[in-house]
């Protein structure tokens, strides 16, 4: 997300529904996403009332409403939320109680539909690139391979002496009975 923005709203019984639809208000397409971070019952609520606040978003599949936050003067006067809203549009209702309930969060913006595109114009030109580079890399790789092989034929062969070369020569080297080291000598 490219912009981020504090968002609240204030829930009463004078104005009990508050919806957060930017699409369709906006005049850019871009990306929205709500984070709703704590609900406040405030100082003129009425004691020993509940106040319950209900949420409308949408599921994977369909629309959901369910409660989230109780509130109650003299008892609890908060509650931390933390909840995200990626699709709009969401409705806050005050389905019990007078409130107010003030709910606080941020409002986060993306970047427009067009930066996505030039984004996604610049990926698929990297990635041709990439493959122009992997080409390139293939290449070297199947000359290493070559020039490997020819290198291995060398280390197989046996030089005039009938001695072999390579990485055999080194294993023939303990096979000729090199004297023991001198700390197994001195266990005896």
């Amino acid at each position: 997300m490219s912009d981020e923005y504090f968002y609240g709203v204030t829930l009463s019984s004078s104005h009990p529904v508050e919806s957060w639809d930017p699409e369709a208000k906006a005049e850019y397409p871009r990306s929205n996403k709500l984070l709703i971070r704590q609900a406040l019952l405030g100082p003129d609520a009425k004691p020993d009332e509940l106040n319950v606040v209900q949420v409308e978003a949408m599921s994977l599949q369909e629309t959901i409403k369910i409660p989230v936050a109780v509130l109650k003067a003299g008892e609890q006067r908060h509650a931390r939320l933390d909840i995200e809203f990626p699709d709009a549009p969401v409705t806050f209702t005050l389905v019990q109680g007078s409130g107010p309930v003030h709910l606080i969060g941020q409002h986060l913006l993306g970047a427009l539909v067009e930066e996505f595109e030039d984004m996604e114009e610049m990926e698929e030109e990297m990635l041709d690139e990439e493959e122009g580079d992997d080409s390139q890399f293939k290449e070297d790789e199947s000359k290493r391979k070559a020039s490997a092989g020819k290198r291995k034929t060398n280390e197989d062969e046996d030089d005039e002496e009938g001695e072999p070369k390579g990485k055999k020569a080194k294993m023939s080297n303990n096979a000729k009975g090199k004297a023991p080291s001198p700390k197994k000598n001195a266990k005896k």
